[in-house]
């Protein structure tokens, strides 16, 4: 049997699916992910949850483009297995760092300059593979030229932001990520790139979010400390895990079947398949794993809350702050509206869809009002009532 030359790049065919490589990779992208969580319970105030969610947007989009790489070329052998390592290892160093991504002192190293490093290291490893695996596609050479132009201009404002700090710091690194993700999309739209196996790009985006789900249990769990558990925590725990199997249920169930379907179906050098895939699963997404996040930072928050140990005097009677409601319900607004646009953008989704976000946001006022275990629990009986509801309309089509 002939052996393709580990030095070439092995194209990815229709049939190939995730690998355990890939996996590997998404598990360090979701704690870097669990990392912004913590980051941000910290400090609750508006400018720290906007960083946040900015730190997000990187570590998002950097996944996103090496997905693309890896529905290309196999990710699992050769040079594109050495470059995504090493990748992974600046994205498992910026990580690190996030929780003094806007800190400085007198140290060896500075945090933000350290994150702002990893985050080019990871950039640039992405550009230097797509460059590798162009060889003989002069399609794909053009628009990995394209593609070197705005990532390598956004390095300047974060570099610069990481050495001025404070707001400077804030202002050019959204800068820098606007450049680099509005470059990337004024690219693709120039030339989309071929999606060679639309049921790998499903199950990668799959696997992404059931890893973010599973971890923010984890994260959220971390927040009821080394205390004392007692009843309110582990109600708090329940109807957090109720929430969470909801959100899993909506999309796995309610639509990524027969939207991965509609991607599988449509023809590989189709234009149909690659906005799919970029706006369906590559935009789409990432509301959904944002809400994830902020959901996750709302339980982590309440059961802070409940924990008799970690508030003795407090309990589960006092109602949360505007900011860990805000945060709470808004995930969940964040996440369906995420899945509003998946189910409209490949299986064209019902409009009551639309009428649940609203009433999440509705409930805001009456959760804010509530103690923070009610809060949790009315969150929780309103998904089931949508999984509910959405499993009768399944049915009944």
């Amino acid at each position: 049997m002939s052996r393709v030359p580990r030095s070439r790049p092995v194209l990815v065919e229709e049939a190939h699916r995730a690998t355990t490589f890939e996996i590997f990779f998404d598990l360090v992208l979701v704690f870097a992910l669990t990392r912004l969580i913590g980051f941000m319970a910290e400090s609750m105030e508006p400018l720290t949850l906007y960083q946040g969610l900015l730190l997000l947007l990187w570590f998002w989009y950097a996944w996103s483009c090496y997905t693309w790489l890896g529905n290309q070329v196999r990710a699992d052998g050769g040079v594109v297995l050495a470059g995504m390592t090493v990748a992974m290892a600046a994205i498992f160093v910026a990580a690190l760092v996030i929780p003094a991504a806007w800190q400085r002192h007198g140290g060896a190293l500075s945090p933000p300059l350290t994150l702002a490093i990893a985050y080019i290291v990871v950039r640039g490893l992405h550009l230097a593979l797509m460059f590798y695996s162009s060889a003989g596609n002069t399609q794909y050479r053009r628009q990995t030229l394209r593609f070197a132009v705005s990532t390598t201009l956004a390095w300047a404002p974060l570099l610069v932001g990481a050495v001025l700090g404070g707001t400077a710091q804030t202002v050019l690194w959204t800068v820098a990520f606007l450049v680099d993700y509005g470059g990337g999309r004024v690219a693709t739209a120039a030339s989309f790139g071929e999606v060679r196996s639309g049921a790998h790009f499903a199950e990668r985006h799959g696997l992404v979010l059931i890893i973010v789900l599973g971890e923010s249990l984890l994260s959220a769990g971390a927040g009821t400390g080394p205390g004392v558990i007692d009843w309110p925590t582990l109600l708090a725990a329940v109807f957090g895990f109720a929430a969470t199997v909801c959100l899993w249920w909506l999309y796995f169930v309610g639509v990524a079947p027969a939207a991965a379907k509609a991607l599988s179906d449509a023809s590989p050098r189709s234009r149909r398949r690659q906005q799919l895939a970029s706006d369906a699963y590559t935009l789409a997404h990432l509301p959904m794993i944002a809400g994830i996040v902020y959901f996750a930072l709302g339980i982590h928050l309440i059961l802070a809350n409940v924990t008799v140990e970690a508030r003795p005097h407090q309990a589960s009677g006092e109602p949360m702050g505007w900011s860990a409601t805000l945060v709470l319900y808004g995930g969940v607004a964040l996440y369906l509206v995420g899945r509003l646009l998946f189910a409209r953008l490949t299986v064209r989704g019902s409009p009551g869809q639309l009428v649940a976000i609203a009433v999440v946001l509705l409930l805001v006022p009456v959760a804010r009002v509530l103690p923070a275990l009610a809060s949790l629990g009315l969150l929780a009986a309103f998904l089931t009532a949508l999984v509910l509801l959405e499993r009768r309309r399944i049915r009944a089509a």
